[in-house]
């Protein structure tokens, strides 16, 4: 009997160790989550303050929304492949040390420019620490069922950041707009003391792609730059012309940089399944209704109804507190109901909610902008998480990485895209109220577009599970040219 005790305390007791580590990791994980995601909704909020104290027109405000989701977009392609190479741990702890210094920044902005900058640094950090961190926990929990729980309490993080940013942020506005980025310092400083913890994260050698990397970031910026300043000064303006120039040359060397090279970032014989292709379109289209929305809206709330910033993040709460109570359960729905009319049942729905918004007269009290606004975060669990099982269980293993990654920068793109669009359309000379109507509308129509295309999707035969031990892949040697991936629960966390 004593020698049984004994050998089960030689098992048990150099478990608690390793126990522990795996809770700082994943702890470590979750707070940077959680970082990311509230820095991408916190800032709406805020926008009327910061250009009351920094100056600057709409075209202004969209750069601080957009510096950080297009530099979040173009980076994520091959923040995999970094990762891989210098290791996770390494990866997530300079990312996150990069993301609290550029924060520190965005606080301390004397200028509405000195913003936008630190703004881009922000979302080049958190594209580095996204896949890293998806990395550690693999590494942590090699578990499948352990690991299946370790991502369900990440992406738990990204939830409560989605639902409480609104709140947080206008409470905090009301202080000093520079305390949305500021938080991010203690955050981040408990994340680096718990990541420090961690184990060591082995190396690979992992090709990187500089001509795709540099050139998606050309393509995105000018596209997204000649948007915004169409804006302002029209589309026949030189500045204008030339972004767009530049956005199709880049994006043709792009193209031919993924045909032709010998490890691409997007290879694109992955479009040839008509799953991958669709789930990218509605990707793309869902964001810019559930990212324009919020844009539009924090604008109208405080400039023309008069809201303080916690009375327009009070406003958001329902559309955002939908999402993290359904999500739980929308793998149960698709089950029962099947993929493809849950993700077309939500795009209608966020179309019924973007289209009513846009017609309904303008004294409409705000508890009635609010309710209809939880249309479209209904939208959120019915098209997010059985858009992502369904592209996953498509691909084959191997190309998960790099079908997740596509699809994620998909849905950035479209994010930003609408913000410059968007506000282009709130600057014209036909006011104000004609801008948000006509942006609205536009969300609308795309996201019918969205739905229709969705009924093209198949049921996807699930694949069969590698023989080799489970871990959370991000873009290594075993990915052929994946250089990221982001599994569905980052899409139910996010979005």
């Amino acid at each position: 009997m004593s020698m049984s005790v004994a050998a089960v305390r030689q098992r048990v007791t150099p478990t608690r160790p390793r126990e522990a580590r795996c809770g700082f990791t994943l702890a470590a994980a979750v707070l940077g989550f959680f970082g990311i995601t509230l820095d991408a909704v916190v800032v709406n909020v805020a926008l009327p303050a910061i250009r009351r104290e920094l100056g600057g027109g709409i075209a202004g405000l969209q750069w601080v929304v957009d510096g950080y989701t297009l530099m979040f977009a173009a980076v994520l392609l091959s923040a995999g492949a970094v990762s891989d190479r210098v290791g996770a741990r390494r990866a997530f702890a300079a990312g996150l040390a990069l993301f609290v210094v550029a924060s520190a920044a965005c606080g301390l902005a004397p200028s509405l420019a000195a913003l936008v900058i630190a703004r881009f640094v922000q979302g080049a950090a958190a594209a580095v620490m996204v896949p890293a961190s998806m990395a550690l926990i693999g590494q942590a929990y090699p578990q499948p069922a352990r690991r299946a729980r370790a991502v369900a309490v990440w992406a738990m993080g990204g939830a409560v950041a989605s639902s409480a940013g609104p709140v947080v942020g206008g409470l905090l506005t009301l202080v000093s707009w520079r305390l949305i980025f500021f938080v991010n310092l203690p955050v981040g400083a408990v994340a680096l003391a718990l990541v420090a913890c961690a184990r060591r994260s082995a190396h690979h050698t992992v090709p990187f792609d500089w001509v795709g990397q540099v050139t998606a970031i050309l393509a995105m910026g000018g596209l997204t730059y000649g948007a915004i300043e169409a804006g302002t000064v029209g589309f026949a303006a030189p500045r204008v012309v030339a972004a767009f120039a530049v956005a199709v040359l880049a994006l043709a060397v792009f193209l031919a940089a993924q045909a032709g090279g010998a490890h691409p970032m997007v290879p694109l014989d992955l479009f040839r399944s008509r799953t991958v292709t669709v789930a990218v379109v509605v990707g793309f289209a869902f964001v810019v209704g559930y990212y324009g929305l919020p844009f539009v809206m924090s604008l109208y709330l405080q400039q023309l109804r008069g809201l303080s910033p916690p009375a327009t993040g009070a406003v958001f709460l329902p559309m955002m507190l939908i999402g993290a109570v359904l999500t739980p359960f929308s793998a149960r729905i698709a089950e029962r109901l099947g993929a493809r009319l849950v993700i077309t049942a939500g795009l209608i729905t966020m179309t019924a909610g973007l289209a009513i918004l846009a017609v309904v007269p303008s004294a409409t009290p705000v508890w009635a902008l609010a309710a209809l606004m939880v249309l479209v975060g209904l939208a959120g669990p019915l098209v997010m998480p059985p858009l992502t099982a369904v592209l996953l269980n498509t691909v084959p293993a191997h190309r998960a990485g790099t079908a997740s990654g596509v699809f994620n920068t998909s849905r950035q793109v479209g994010g930003a895209l609408s913000v410059a669009v968007f506000g282009a359309l709130l600057a014209r000379p036909g006011g104000f109220i004609a801008g948000l109507r006509t942006s609205l509308l536009l969300a609308a129509g795309v996201a019918l577009a969205a739905a229709a295309s969705g009924l093209l999707l198949k049921p996807a035969r699930r694949r069969q599970p590698a023989p080799a031990p489970a871990r959370v892949p991000v873009g290594g040697p075993a990915s052929a040219g994946a250089q990221t991936e982001n599994p569905s629960t980052l899409e139910m966390a996010t979005r």
